[in-house]
């Protein structure tokens, strides 16, 4: 590393806010990471070679990026907060691999970055420490994209992270947990603790590794029509199925041919949307598109 300390130890990076008078701003979410084991174990959960690349969203002062260098082929940055591009671009300059983007990610025509900057690498992962606000937004864009991606390794709100790999039944599972199983394998890699960013946030984090499908793991006639039929068996969690359903489809007619779908589909009009599996959405999703509820 040509000597010079990682950019992720305390030391170096109150000496690099310091050299640039850099202020955090609160409403980006700014925590920097100076702990070198989680940077190992995100690093690591990446799967990363030479042969690939990594897509940071986020970087901060690069400690991260640091990391993605030496790992991968092709490193892009896309940071939304300007005042850090000089400090970026300096950090960075021992590595001519690494690109670094001043935009907000939300707003970046995916699609085009990767025909620009991975056209070299026969594979990509997003490798990030995200900013809570705007978490799931993020992951759901790069998700629903269906872009050439192997690994989705974040770290995210352990509440959040908890939600995304949660399985039927418990209080965590809801419709995140099933947008995310059906594009992803979520797998938890680590609790992290709070004393490890500057400044520290007011929640646990955890850095959640989601390995992109090929599939789905299920098959559906309307991929948006599924999706809103999970939305609506969550609108009141406490409510049974039948309940939140009939409020959002069948609102002008009886319980009759609601429950009637219910059990074509194989689903008692009495349990809650917190039960049902991937699978089951699939099939509840399809007979009601088939009866033309939509």
């Amino acid at each position: 590393m040509s000597g010079m300390e990682s950019i992720s130890t305390p030391k170096r990076t109150k000496e690099i806010i310091q050299r640039y008078g850099f202020s955090f701003k609160k409403s980006l979410g700014q925590n920097f990471l100076i702990d070198q084991n989680i940077l190992d174990k995100i690093v690591e959960a990446a799967e990363l070679d030479k042969a690939g690349g990594a897509l940071e969203i986020g970087p901060g002062i690069g400690a991260l990026t640091e990391r993605l260098a030496m790992a991968a082929g092709a490193v892009t940055a896309v940071e939304i907060d300007r005042r850090l591009i000089p400090i970026l671009r300096d950090v960075l300059s021992p590595y001519p691999h690494v690109k670094v983007r001043n935009d907000d990610v939300l707003n970046v025509d995916l699609k085009a970055l990767f025909a620009d900057d991975f056209a070299s690498v026969d594979k990509v992962s997003v490798v990030a420490n995200l900013p809570y606000y705007v978490t799931t937004p993020i992951l759901m864009k790069l998700l629903e994209e269906k872009l050439p991606l192997d690994n989705i390794v974040v770290m995210i709100q352990k509440e959040v992270a908890e939600r995304m790999a949660a399985s039927p039944g418990g209080k965590e599972y809801g419709s995140l947990s099933i947008a995310v199983q059906y594009y992803s394998e979520p797998e938890l890699v680590c609790i992290v603790p709070r004393t490890v960013f500057i400044p520290q946030p007011n929640v646990e984090s955890a850095v959640i590794r989601l390995k992109v499908r090929e599939h789905p793991p299920v098959e559906v006639a309307d991929e948006k029509h599924f999706f809103e039929v999970v939305q609506a068996s969550f609108t009141q969690r406490r409510k049974t199925i039948a309940n939140n359903l009939k409020a959002r489809y069948f609102a002008e007619e009886g319980r009759e041919r609601l429950e009637a779908l219910l059990a074509e589909a194989g689903i008692e009009p009495t349990r809650r949307g917190e039960t049902l599996s991937l699978a089951e959405y699939a099939k509840l999703s399809d007979v009601l598109l088939a009866a033309g509820i939509v």
